[in-house]
């Protein structure tokens, strides 16, 4: 079942440096995506299944497979269709989900026999009947959110060697933001909120100190996230999760009672601090007016901030960058990410680009990290150009030490999990 590529884990494997093995094990500590996982979890155990980790790894298509699926992004989608067409040569069925063939499950069917748009969860087991019988349909689509409780724990034997894997209490996100993937998938948008006391259960049984919330935000319900890290308080573990700066800056209890239950950083994207940026892209129930304030809550509570930015709206104009690096410094952000906007298939910011003759190129391999439409008030070699330029200054080795010097002040925990995210950033060497 190949999957999205890890590019870091590519380099990394093939150096022997102190540096770099290190840096393979901080990569390792990451956590494991949970597609594949949670699919062979609802797997009958009369499959035996391969898993192959990043569609850039070698593939042995001599092997004889029954059936290939394949969880494609958008940067990767011609490698897959590679992969895909390789397979099908040679007369194995395949099988292609993610989020881009949900937006262009035409184009991904000239490469597939079927393709799942939308979550897999619901379609799975019947995809499988499907293909014992062989009637496999061209195109599976699930007809209603997928119930939380129905989401099983993922399977961790699936990988040869000891792996960690995030866990997930919640799935999906409310907010309809004009550029993210995410909510604009079928259904993602629906929050869901897993049992807790399956989630705790997944927690405890991890053999690990640290791991991370593999939700889109996890504080969406604020009610359930309070009794999550109420039952989770005592269990000794430590974590890292994403969610909206306004959620946190609004509910004192919910920081300290995050912090409690083991907290120790959060992944938040700001992602501008033009307000006319956030309201024109639906993200505003950010407010650049409380971000100061809801930043100092989260620092004075000892957890780190992981803050990502983006660069390339219509209300950006080339000061924009100078302004960022000013607002990260001026409020030490502890980790800060430097992204290209992109417009994904399937988002309405793709479709309004597109109605204005604005996309650039369709070139998916081109989909992270450069530019593929044009702005509006700069070209597009200076929003690239700006963004590397951000990356190079916010990773330089002295300002990395300054931010981890400060981190000092959260304490050990927060520290180490915020400076192993400056380094894990730092060796991509690249704005995405």
């Amino acid at each position: 079942m190949p999957t999205e590529p890890n590019l870091i884990f590519e380099k990394l494997g093939t150096k022997k440096t102190f540096y770099d093995q290190i840096m393979l094990k901080i990569f390792k500590m990451s956590g494991k995506a949970l597609t594949f996982p949670v699919l062979a979890a609802l797997t009958p155990r009369k499959y035996e299944i391969d898993v192959i980790e990043s569609i850039t790894t070698k593939i042995n298509y001599e092997k004889k497979y029954d059936l290939v699926a394949i969880s494609v992004m958008t940067k990767d989608a011609f490698r897959a269709y590679e992969i895909a067409d390789e397979f099908r040569s040679r007369g194995v069925p395949v099988i292609i989900g993610g989020f881009h063939p949900s937006a262009l499950p035409e184009e991904v069917k000239q490469h597939a026999d079927s393709v799942v748009v939308g979550e897999a969860d619901e379609t799975w087991q019947g995809i499988l009947k499907d293909f014992e019988n062989g009637k496999l349909k061209p195109y599976y689509m699930p007809t209603r959110p997928v119930d939380p409780r129905n989401i099983p724990r993922p399977r961790t034997d699936i990988y040869s060697e000891k792996v960690q894997f995030a866990i997930h209490a919640t799935r999906g996100c409310p907010g309809k933001c004009e550029f993210c993937a995410i909510s604009n998938m079928k259904f993602r948008n629906f929050f869901r909120m897993r049992p807790i006391e399956e989630v705790v259960k997944e927690i405890k049984d991890q053999p690990w100190k640290y791991f991370y919330f593999y939700d889109d935000s996890l504080c969406l319900n604020v009610k359930y996230a309070k009794k999550l890290f109420n039952e989770i308080k005592g269990l000794n573990k430590k974590f890292f999760a994403f969610s909206n700066i306004h959620v946190l800056g609004n509910d004192d209890e919910l920081l300290r009672m995050a912090k409690e239950a083991g907290c120790v950083g959060w992944a938040i994207g700001f992602e501008s601090i033009s307000q006319e940026s956030l309201d024109s892209v639906g993200k505003s129930s950010n407010r650049v007016e409380d971000y100061e304030r809801n930043i100092k809550k989260v620092h004075d509570n000892g957890m780190f901030i992981l803050g990502f930015f983006m660069f390339g709206f219509d209300h950006d104009r080339l000061d924009i960058f100078d302004k960022t690096d000013e607002f990260v410094r001026k409020n030490d952000i502890d980790v800060p990410r430097a992204y290209i906007l992109v417009p994904y298939p399937g988002t309405p910011i793709y479709d309004r680009f597109e109605k204005e003759g604005r996309i650039l190129s369709k070139d998916w391999s081109r989909y992270q990290g450069q530019v593929v439409f044009q702005p509006k008030h700069m070209t597009t070699e200076e929003l690239y150009t700006n963004v590397t330029e951000l990356y190079k200054k916010w990773y330089k080795k002295s300002n990395i030490i300054k931010r981890t010097l400060k981190g000092i002040r959260y304490g050990y925990h927060p520290m180490v999990i915020s400076l192993m995210n400056n380094l894990q950033y730092k060796v991509m060497n690249y704005p995405n």
